[in-house]
């Protein structure tokens, strides 16, 4: 039995290429106004195609962002836990993620800064940025067991630990004139 290999269609490709064009256009909308002052005009206008056009790819505000979010992503993913997930210090550990954190943030501060200032404004937003407070806690989660501690003590640098990984803590540090390294021997000071 001999089996048929598939090749996509002309249209197939098109319709792939119109629908990447539409997700480089919200990418670069969002990163250039934020998610809130984004229209769908504007990434019509950007993308080269009509505003129906980008309704029938995006029929809603969640598939629109998981769109973007995703494609956003791919190219400027969050630090890797593999970076420091080996290291047996606690200490040693939990200053290589936040040096790892604060420096993705700094690299993609335009971003992040946008979505979070226009995170209560939109819905579709929140839901989608759960996955990356998610991903917060999961690594806050890996943290504190290196820690190895109870009772009030873990409760505390949990709440510590959960706050420092985020980006607005970040940012707010930063506008202090920190730099990341500053940063980092900052919130170490706070966890001892």
């Amino acid at each position: 039995m001999s089996t048929r290999k598939y090749k996509k269609t002309k249209r197939a490709e098109q319709q792939e290429q119109t629908r990447d064009r539409i997700i480089k256009a919200i990418v670069a909308l969002h990163e250039e106004l934020g998610p809130a002052k984004t229209s769908i005009r504007a990434v019509a206008e950007k993308a080269g195609v009509q505003r129906l056009t980008v309704y029938r790819y995006f029929p809603d505000d969640l598939s629109l962002f998981q769109a973007c979010t995703s494609h956003w992503l791919s190219y400027n993913p969050p630090p890797d836990v593999a970076e420091w997930q080996d290291m047996q210090d606690a200490k040693e550990k939990t200053t290589a993620a936040l040096l790892a954190f604060y420096s993705y943030y700094r690299a993609t501060e335009t971003m992040w800064t946008g979505a979070y200032r226009d995170l209560e404004e939109i819905a579709a937003l929140q839901e989608v940025l759960k996955g990356f407070e998610d991903y917060i806690d999961m690594v806050r989660d890996g943290l504190l067991t290196s820690w190895k501690l109870k009772g009030k003590a873990r409760r505390q640098l949990s709440i510590t630990l959960r706050h420092s990984l985020r980006f607005t803590i970040w940012q707010s540090l930063k506008s202090e004139k920190l730099n990341d390294k500053q940063i980092v021997e900052l919130v170490m000071t706070w966890i001892q």
